[in-house]
């Protein structure tokens, strides 16, 4: 039994050994909720106030399953990325075609564009962030997502909006400073209120996870040369870089590297070999969160190439469907894993959130905190 082989280190900050995403499937009372306040049948306090009373619940629900990081499930979010984005200033939403997924649908259309200058001060967050931390028990954990100031660099050069971007920006160098900026107020605000972990939800990678090399002509979308990949490659790296070195050095950043997530649909498959380098061997995180729910995305061989001190978290229970895993079959891929990166380091989660936007993924409350069961009792075994 691979439980067997070492003593077993002890994770004192996410990611455990059992850990999660983020994002919970919205309850039916949340949803009406915030319908009712699009149409003004309720205030902007009654909704905060169905908003707090489901988050508690959901803090005790997660603390039962065994859960020692939590989160608030995003339940005050629309959008595990967007929401985030209106809250800095210079920044508004409007409406788009909506990101394209792997079967060509596309994604309800909203984003976010530049009106001014960026900043992060007084995020909405830090409030959000607060209620949790008051209301999680002893001795657990409140970690926060975020999308990355990748993802962020990523938005802001949408070419719906790129021509509004280089009105406050006239470079991509002064548009990747002023992001890593902003977000490191937001981030030493968090420090400040008590945040010891930051999750960063990353996007930003994955049309790179299946990109074709084109020889010329590269589309944006998964066609690219050669060197648009490296360009693109090199300001991701940046960008997150940069904001990480500007965070409070005690403040641990992990990666969900994320392959996008709506209504049980995706974005991108395939192996993480693309990607790889540099963000595997350069990104300054403390661990990677990495979906490998389908034999699609690729095999466990790219994870040699992450430091050995870092965390790898292996998303191996699909959140896009409600069928309960193979128990065996989850142990033998972890078993798998472990020939490429040291048991030791390894922990297992979700493979995403279950609801990266509020409509949610197509399975049940129950089925969702089943997954979270197996993770556990799984995790309580190997380790």
């Amino acid at each position: 039994m691979i439980q067997d082989k070492i003593n077993f280190i002890k994770p004192t900050l996410s990611p455990f050994r059992n850990d999660i995403v983020g994002s919970f499937l919205r309850p039916e009372r949340l949803k009406i909720a915030r319908e009712q306040f699009k149409t003004n049948q309720i205030s902007a306090i009654e909704l905060r106030k169905i908003e707090d009373e489901l988050i508690v619940d959901l803090i005790k629900k997660e603390e039962d399953v065994g859960l020692r990081a939590v989160t608030d499930g995003e339940f005050r979010r629309s959008w595990y990325h967007l929401d985030f984005f209106w809250g800095l200033q210079g920044v508004k939403k409007i409406k788009t075609a909506g990101w394209q997924l792997h079967d060509g649908s596309h994604a309800r259309g909203e984003g976010a564009e530049l009106t001014g200058v960026l900043g992060g001060k007084n995020h909405p967050f830090i409030e959000h962030f607060d209620f949790v931390k008051n209301h999680v028990s002893d001795g657990v954990q409140v970690k926060q997502t975020i999308p990355s100031p990748a993802y962020c660099l990523v938005q802001f050069e949408f070419p719906n909006v790129i021509e509004k971007t280089k009105q406050i920006y006239q470079s991509e160098d002064e548009l990747i400073t002023a992001i890593a900026k902003a977000y490191d107020e937001v981030l030493a605000d968090f420090y400040a209120h008590g945040a010891t972990v930051i999750q960063f939800d990353d996007s930003a990678w994955s049309n790179l996870i299946a990109a074709n090399i084109v020889s010329d002509g590269g589309d944006g979308y998964q066609n690219f040369t050669k060197k648009e990949i490296d360009i693109l490659k090199q300001k991701l790296l940046k960008v997150n870089n940069l904001t990480i070195e500007g965070a409070p050095a005690s403040l641990t950043i992990n990666a969900h590297i994320c392959r996008g997530n709506y209504k049980s649909n995706w974005a991108y498959s395939g192996s993480y070999a693309n990607i790889a380098e540099p963000l595997f061997t350069q990104e300054k995180v403390n661990a990677f969160y990495l979906e490998y729910d389908s034999d699609s995305d690729g095999g466990f061989d790219v994870l040699k190439k992450i430091d050995k001190q870092k965390w790898v978290v292996l998303g191996l229970l699909t959140s896009k469907q409600g069928e309960l895993e193979d128990r065996n079959t989850v142990i033998n891929r972890i078993e798998e894993a472990s020939r490429y990166f040291d048991l030791n380091h390894l922990c297992l989660s979700p493979q995403c959130g279950f609801a990266s936007s509020e409509e949610g993924n197509v399975l049940t409350e129950k089925q969702q905190w089943n997954k979270l069961r197996l993770i556990k009792s799984i995790t309580d075994e190997l380790w």
